[in-house]
């Protein structure tokens, strides 16, 4: 922890992310996370991480593991080896004794019960009420070690709230030690700030009440404060309530397993809260560091939106390069040659279409399946409410058997490796002549609009959820030319005897 001397007679800022390994990193903490990483990269300064592991009960390794991992898909490095705050327990419970024994700290038998019986019976406000301050009490089992609040007022400038100011009366005396001889998190988390010459504390609205007794502490002790504190807007969802983990989606390891990429995932999480002064928001993160600034963060409640970030996300996928783009959503595939082949036939048609990776296998299906997975709703309302199916299969399959018999070999036999023999390049089988002959097909059955052209889309319906299953997907055309003439022809007639 000695680097903290030398930088700051650099100047440079030491921040740290301290996650408590009691449940998986979510999106509330990755904020605070990429905001302290920012501000680390801008000014070339420190990012440390310590794991804040004094729970033992609830503290668990996999979830340490997981927290590693989340950053390091975000790619947020952090300077050095992660630090445990369980490695410093014994200094913890020392410096809380030598408080003790200073008088800035006294020890105290009430329980809980006692403290709200108390404050009932008095009528005030809820808490402790100072009831063992001059009872000089010695250390004992079941007594816990409270701090003793001096008079006056505590504050801080907040480079996101401005200033900040507590009077001392309206705080209780806090526990340092509990009952069972355990430091709290509050003197935990002073005492290793110090001890990392931590200068520039970003975390949590939510931690707001705890800074003027996290700064008590330290200034009770004559350590050395941080040079600034921010912090950072709550998160909460569409009714601005705070994003709970039993109600909302909070994991980050849930939106990776969704689809969502790294890098739109941390260029969304800078915008909470922040927005780029150039209107500029999909875009890098290498781009942002050196635009974001602390003081231009909004202190109000920062709206978790979904869809905004369903938004970005899709805007990174059709910013890939294709073979990026297939390696990427490989990873959703089923395993096996097949599937990857059919990605390949159509992926750039199916970037265009996806917000997320996870979205991918549902849109190319349809290939590599002996028969399509078919979607009952999308069939009830092309086949059983759309106007005319029966008479669209009808003209569709004599159609395109004709186009079929033009030619010597199907094209999408090449590429998926599945494909089968009929019409190629050289015959009818080609997206043009597909998209004629269906043109044909809404024209025959009546399928037109005022002025009398033929709407190819209402054709379209039915034999798209026939060939895959499904009522939105890559563009049937070259879709259809990929599957090939054979297995299109015998998906159309398979749903047309289906239809009856």
């Amino acid at each position: 922890m000695g680097t903290g001397t030398v930088d700051r007679v650099t100047g440079a800022p030491i921040v740290r992310f301290a996650p408590s390994p009691t449940g998986y990193l979510h999106v509330g903490g990755a904020h605070s996370a990429l905001a302290n990483w920012m501000v680390a990269r801008r000014s070339g300064g420190t990012f440390r991480l310590r794991i804040e592991d004094t729970d033992a009960e609830r503290n668990r390794p996999e979830l340490v593991e997981n927290v590693l991992d989340m950053l390091r898909w975000l790619g947020l490095d952090w300077d050095g080896d992660p630090v445990h705050q369980s490695d410093r327990r014994d200094e913890h419970h020392r410096t809380a004794l030598e408080m003790a024994e200073r008088g800035l700290a006294y020890w105290c038998d009430c329980t809980t019960e006692q403290v709200q019986a108390r404050a009932k019976e008095r009528g005030g406000p809820p808490g402790y009420d100072g009831h063992c301050r001059d009872r000089e009490l010695e250390p004992g089992e079941g007594r816990a070690l409270r701090f003793r609040v001096p008079e006056g007022r505590t504050g801080w400038t907040d480079l996101v709230r401005g200033e900040v100011t507590f009077d001392n009366t309206s705080l209780e005396d806090f526990v340092l030690l509990r009952s069972n001889g355990s430091p709290v998190f509050l003197l935990v988390n002073a005492l290793d700030d110090a001890a990392m010459g931590i200068t520039h504390v970003i975390r949590g609205e939510d931690h707001v009440n705890g800074t003027p007794k996290y700064l008590m502490i330290l200034r009770a002790l004559g350590l050395p404060e941080p040079e600034a504190f921010a912090h950072m807007p709550l998160l909460v969802n569409e009714s601005r309530k705070k994003l709970s983990k039993r109600r909302d989606d909070v994991s980050v390891a849930d939106y990776r397993a969704e689809g969502f990429l790294p890098e739109a995932m941390v260029n969304y999480l800078a915008l909470l809260g922040w927005g780029p002064p150039d209107g500029v928001e999909v875009r890098p993160v290498a781009e942002i560091v050196p635009l974001y600034d602390l003081a231009e963060v909004n202190p109000s409640p920062a709206f978790f939106d979904r869809r905004k970030l369903l938004h970005v996300n899709g805007e990174w996928i059709r910013g890939l390069d294709v073979d990026d783009f297939v390696a990427r959503a490989a990873e959703f595939l089923p395993a096996g040659d097949e599937p990857l082949a059919a990605l390949r036939a159509l992926a750039p048609l199916v970037q265009e279409r996806v917000k997320t990776l996870a979205e991918v296998p549902d849109l190319v299906d349809f290939l590599w399946l002996e028969e399509p997975d078919v979607d009952q709703a999308a069939w009830d309302k092309a086949m059983v409410r759309g106007r005319a199916a029966g008479e669209v299969l009808d003209g569709a399959l004599a159609e395109l058997r004709s186009l079929a018999a033009t030619g010597d070999r199907d094209e999408g036999a090449g590429a998926t490796g599945t494909g089968d023999e009929a019409a190629g390049p050289t015959g009818g089988w080609t997206a043009e002549a597909l998209s004629a002959a269906v043109e044909r097909v809404a024209a025959d059955v009546g399928l037109v609009n005022a002025e009398g052209r033929p709407q190819v889309g209402k054709a379209q319906a039915p034999i798209r959820v026939a060939v895959t299953g499904r009522s939105v997907g890559p563009p049937l055309w070259e879709s259809l030319v990929v599957l090939g003439a054979e297995r299109t022809l015998a998906r159309l007639a398979a749903a047309r005897e289906r239809l009856g």
